[in-house]
């Protein structure tokens, strides 16, 4: 699971997902057990993770955005409209 997520950039979650386990269990052995077993990797992995919690609250922002489309089509632009 470790290579995968330092190959791919993948989140926890899509980690989970295509090696069938849960959430909970890549989370324990990505962050207390490997760093025991290969520190380098550990430390790749968790450089991995550190990126992907902090572009969390952008990939929420653009499902939710979708959510809510009025028509159900895609968006034209992917930026969001300055407010003023």
């Amino acid at each position: 699971m470790s290579r995968y997520i330092s190959r791919t950039k993948s989140t926890v979650r899509d980690t989970a997902k295509v090696f069938g386990v849960s959430k909970s269990t890549v989370h324990k052995d990505v962050t207390e057990r490997l760093p025991k077993v290969n520190r380098d990797l550990a430390a790749r992995v968790k450089k991995v993770l550190d990126t992907n919690k902090a572009e969390r609250h952008l990939r929420g922002g653009e499902a939710t955005r979708r959510k809510y489309l009025d028509d159900g089509q895609p968006a034209e632009s992917t930026e969001l409209p300055i407010l003023k």
